[in-house]
């Protein structure tokens, strides 16, 4: 139960609670424990009435009595218990609450490289299901276990108490089955572990066909798609089959040691009976202290399979609770962003690709100034964006910002101060409104219809039936791929940093559109650094400096005028766009 120990900390924190819900269990048990005794009295006095030795009223009046007794005892025990399960399962509802906030955290410092590495279905399993699994463990484990505990330590010395032979005989299946849960609960743990990962993999699997079912359908692979599940579904069902097979065994080896322990109380009872050793109510009394025990030696299977799935769960949590992110924020005070960008011989290498993507780049953007980086695909371009805010490290190199190198800045300060537009825009399945408002929580109305303009989406938000209140589906779906670019930048716009990052933003749009943004970000963006990401030389040329990249390198650096002044790539690729247009 090693990986359990991750628990502690908050079993600690709601330590008052448990104590009081243990306190609890133990009260409902003792009174439980009264019912015995008194059907044994109760027995007793029809005894002692038949054979005279109590007149009619004198045991009409005791066996009323200690009715009333059982009665209250039952009540008193079904109050307590019902105390119990509203205190020690709320503490688990409390820990499950706390480990996926803690998870979903750790979730949120996490590097981009991490995400890279890890599906979304899997890392979707273990802040469900694997917590789900773990809350079993912190509630009604800790229940059933409790009252597990307390029968045997009051019931078992009560039983030796009132007839050591009978006891001893009545609890000589135990320790077989002790044993045997033992061995058993080695198999569940090496099996729930299997089940665990498998619903990783169906979670990812599921997740993938739901995110790409557009793609599923237009390539017709609905059959191929139905196959795979199946594959995966029958693969699942092993699994899970056999963990049920080893589980399957608990039950009915319960059931045969306790109906043994029945016939021990009834043998050896009734010899002892006919001996004049014990009364006939002690047998039965006797009889209802086994089948007390029914129950909780049967948990303690059902115990045994919830500790080890929690085990097998919490071990897939630690082991990403000690993941570390590889960009951390080192520095505690706040560091204002203004807008000054400088590269020094940069190279950056990604790990999980190994593929270099840029080398030995160096230039300077200085406040306020607007950059367009042109390039082809895969040179670079949109890795120059991501270090800047700081999404990953550079391999070499160094780059500052406002003269301070990028590492020595508060990390949430720097992007606070960037309004990023990504290629593949990214819209939450919210109202477009608060989409917008993702930029700046507290903008009124007014505020986004503003930058809605400025981004030339307005009309198409007004065009809906429910205008800004329109919910996008999944990943904005509701929307074509220019209006989502178009919403992304009025998200940007809204957030008024001092740094603008523009990442090919506007590759969906048709040229008039696009130069009509052009013109308002060049407004918007005033005194704000701004670098804009694009293929196209029109997004490009009324920017106050230009980057050519090619493989990972700056090859031409300068104004429209000064690059197409010289025979290069920006030459060319400015020639061939003018003849597109033309065509």
């Amino acid at each position: 139960m090693k990986e359990l120990k991750h628990l502690n900390k908050y079993f600690k924190k709601y330590w008052k609670k448990l104590v009081i819900g243990i306190l609890i269990t133990i009260i409902a048990r003792v009174f439980q424990l009264v019912l015995p005794t008194y059907v044994n009295k109760s027995i007793s006095v029809l005894e002692n009435t038949i054979g005279s030795t109590l007149t009619k009223g004198e045991g009409e009046d005791l066996l009323l009595q200690y009715i009333l007794i059982i009665i209250a005892a039952a009540l008193l025990s079904g109050f307590f218990t019902f105390l119990m399960r509203q205190t020690i399962i709320n503490v688990s509802r409390h820990i499950e609450f706390d480990l996926k906030n803690e998870v979903f955290d750790h979730y949120q410092r996490l590097s981009l490289s991490f995400y890279k590495q890890n599906r979304t279905g899997d890392l979707m399993n273990r802040i469900s299901e694997d917590i789900n699994q773990v809350r079993l463990y912190s509630g009604p484990a800790i229940m059933y276990g409790m009252q597990t505990l307390t029968l045997f330590v009051c019931l078992i010395p009560l039983m030796f108490i009132k007839a050591p032979t009978l006891a001893m005989y009545t609890l000589l299946p135990l320790p077989i089955l002790s044993v045997l849960i033992y061995q058993i609960s080695k198999v569940i743990h090496k099996r729930s572990t299997v089940v665990q990962e498998y619903l990783s993999s169906l979670s990812t699997f599921t997740q993938e066909v739901f995110s790409g079912v557009s793609v599923i359908k237009a390539y017709s692979l609905e059959p191929q798609t139905n196959t795979d599940i199946g594959v995966l579904a029958l693969e699942g069902k092993e699994k899970s089959m056999n963990l049920a097979k080893v589980n399957a065994w608990f039950f009915p080896l319960m059931i045969l040691l306790i109906g043994i322990s029945n016939l021990f109380v009834i043998y050896i009872g009734g010899k002892q009976y006919i001996n004049g050793e014990i009364g006939v109510g002690l047998i039965a009394e006797f009889v209802l202290y086994v089948n007390m025990l029914t129950w909780p030696v049967a948990i303690v299977g059902w115990l045994t399979s919830i500790i080890q799935r929690a085990e097998a769960s919490q071990k897939r949590i630690n082991a990403f609770l000690k993941e570390q992110p590889s960009i951390k924020n080192t520095v505690e005070e706040r560091t204002p962003i203004f807008g000054k960008i400088e590269f020094k011989n940069v190279s950056f290498t990604y790990e999980d690709t190994n593929i270099t993507a840029l080398k030995n780049i160096s230039f300077t953007i200085e406040n306020g100034e607007t950059v367009a980086i042109i390039g082809k695909t895969g040179s670079g371009k949109s890795t120059i964006l991501d270090l800047i805010s700081r999404l990953y490290d550079v391999s070499s190199g160094e780059i500052l910002i406002d003269n301070k190198p990028i590492n020595h800045l508060n990390l949430i300060n720097l992007r606070e101060g960037i309004g990023a537009v990504p290629q593949d825009a990214f819209l939450f399945s919210d109202s477009i409104k608060n989409n917008i408002k993702f930029g700046k929580e507290n903008a009124t109305d007014d505020e986004v219809i503003t930058v809605a303009k400025k981004a030339v989406v307005h009309k198409n938000i007004s065009d809906f039936a429910g205008g800004y209140d329109t919910v996008l589906g999944e990943r904005g779906i509701t929307l074509s791929g220019g209006q989502k670019q178009r919403v992304s930048i009025a998200r940007a716009l809204l957030k008024n940093p001092n740094i603008y990052l523009f990442d090919d933003c506007l590759s969906a749009v048709d040229t008039e559109t696009e130069e009509e943004i052009l013109n308002n970000l060049k407004t918007a963006s005033k005194n704000r650094t701004t670098l804009i990401v694009s293929h196209r030389v029109s997004s490009a040329k009324n920017a106050s400096k230009i980057l050519v990249l090619e493989d990972g390198k700056l090859i031409q650096e300068g104004t429209h005028k000064q690059l197409n002044s010289v025979n290069g790539y920006y030459k060319e690729l400015y020639k061939n766009q003018l003849l597109e247009k033309e065509n």
